[in-house]
C-alpha cells in the first residue's frame, strides 16, 4: 500500500478511570473512522492515566495493572477496533506472570493484538521494570515501531527502530510545561485551564512557549528528518493528575515537516495521509544509506554508567 491514512489523538484523561478513558477512545476512534483513517494513536497510558501512578505502592500499581493479552482493557481496545473498523494504539501499565510491571503501549485491530511495546525508560513509579527491546510490526502494510515519550530522547532508539525497517514510529507521550534545567521551562497555571473558553489567549501563550510547544520543536522535527520517517506523536491535554498538559498532537513527513496538528483545548483528532514516495526522497533516507558503522560501532556500543536515577528526577530531557 503506497499510502496510509492515519489519526492522532489528544484527550484529557480521568486518573484510574479506565472506563472513562476507553469511551472517550472509542468515541474519538469512531471520529476517525469516519475521516477515513485506518489507524489512531494515543497518548501513554492513555487508558489508565500517568501522572498519579507516582504516588502508588507496588500493590496499588499491580491492582491497576493488566496481563497483555488477555487483559480486560485491551480485549475492550480490540471492540472498539472492530466495531470502528480501525487499528487503535494506545497505552497502560502491564503486569507480568511474575508481578513485574511495565508501562506499555499496544496496537490492535479487529484480530485483537497486534503489537505490544514496554518502555524503555520508564521513570513515573520506581516499581517499573524497563523494556529490553524494540518492537516494528506491520500495519496496512507499511513498517511501524513505537518508542514511549523519553525513548525518543535516546537518540540511538529512533534510528535502531528505523534501521530495523519502520517507516512510520508512533511516539506516544506525556510531555511538556514541567519544571527542567531548560530555560523557559515549568509548570502551567491549572486557572488557566479553567478560563480556557471565556479567556484562552494567556493559555495559549504558555502552551506554544517554552514551556509547552517551544520546547517540541527543539527535537521532534529532527527525529523524523534526520532518520527519514514518519512521527506520529500523541499527548494529552487538560489535567493528567495535578499537572496541565498542553496536547499539540501531530504528524511529521520524513522532511520534518508538520503536516497535521491538533490546535484546538480541547479532545481532538487530526488525520492526515502519508505517501511511500516521501520515505525514498527524504535526507534522512539518503543520510543512512551514506552511513559509516565501521567508524563508530564500538564507540556507540561502548557501555557506559547508567543515569536512571537522574532521569526520574529530571525526565522531560
Amino acid at each position: 500500500m503506497e499510502k496510509i491514512k492515519i489519526s492522532t489523538a489528544q484527550f484529557e484523561n480521568k486518573s484510574g478511570d479506565k472506563d472513562y478513558n476507553l469511551s472517550v477512545i472509542d468515541s474519538l476512534s469512531r471520529k476517525a473512522a469516519l475521516q477515513g483513517a485506518q489507524a489512531i494513536a494515543f497518548h501513554e497510558c492513555s487508558v489508565t492515566g500517568y501522572s498519579f501512578a507516582r504516588h502508588l505502592s507496588k500493590e496499588q500499581m499491580l491492582d491497576l495493572a493488566e496481563p497483555i493479552p488477555g487483559g480486560e482493557s485491551v480485549n475492550k481496545l480490540a471492540a472498539v477496533a472492530a466495531k470502528n473498523n480501525i487499528a487503535v494504539l494506545a497505552g497502560l501499565f502491564e503486569k507480568d506472570i511474575e508481578n513485574k510491571l511495565y508501562k506499555s503501549y499496544v496496537c490492535v485491530d479487529k484480530t485483537g493484538l497486534v503489537a505490544k511495546f514496554r518502555k524503555l525508560h520508564p521513570f513515573i513509579n520506581p516499581h517499573l521494570t524497563p523494556g529490553d527491546g524494540y518492537c516494528v510490526f506491520d500495519l496496512q502494510g507499511w513498517k511501524c515501531g513505537i518508542l514511549i515519550c523519553y525513548d525518543n530522547n535516546i537518540i540511538e532508539h529512533v534510528r535502531a527502530t528505523a534501521l530495523l525497517g519502520a517507516e512510520i514510529i508512533f511516539m506516544p507521550h506525556v510531555t511538556m510545561c514541567t519544571p527542567s534545567t531548560r530555560p523557559g521551562a515549568g509548570f502551567v497555571d491549572p486557572v488557566l485551564w479553567e478560563n480556557r473558553e471565556t479567556d484562552p489567549t494567556p493559555l495559549r501563550l504558555e502552551f506554544d512557549g517554552m514551556k509547552g510547544r517551544g520546547w517540541l520543536m527543539k527535537w521532534l522535527p529532527a527525529r523524523a528528518y534526520d532518520n527519514g520517517i514518519y512521527v506520529v506523536f500523541s499527548n494529552p491535554i487538560g489535567m493528567d493528575d495535578d499537572q496541565l498538559k498542553n496536547g499539540c498532537s501531530m504528524i511529521l513527513d520524513p522532511f520534518g515537516d508538520i503536516i497535521a496538528e491538533c490546535r484546538t483545548l480541547g479532545d481532538d483528532i487530526i488525520t492526515a495521509m502519508l505517501t511511500r514516495e516521501k520515505l525514498s526522497q527524504s535526507g534522512g533516507y539518503r543520510y543512512r544509506m551514506a552511513r559509516r558503522p565501521d567508524l563508530y560501532k564500538d564507540i556507540i556500543g561502548k557501555p557506559h554508567q547508567s543515569f536512571q536515577k537522574v532521569i526520574w528526577m529530571n525526565p522531560e530531557e
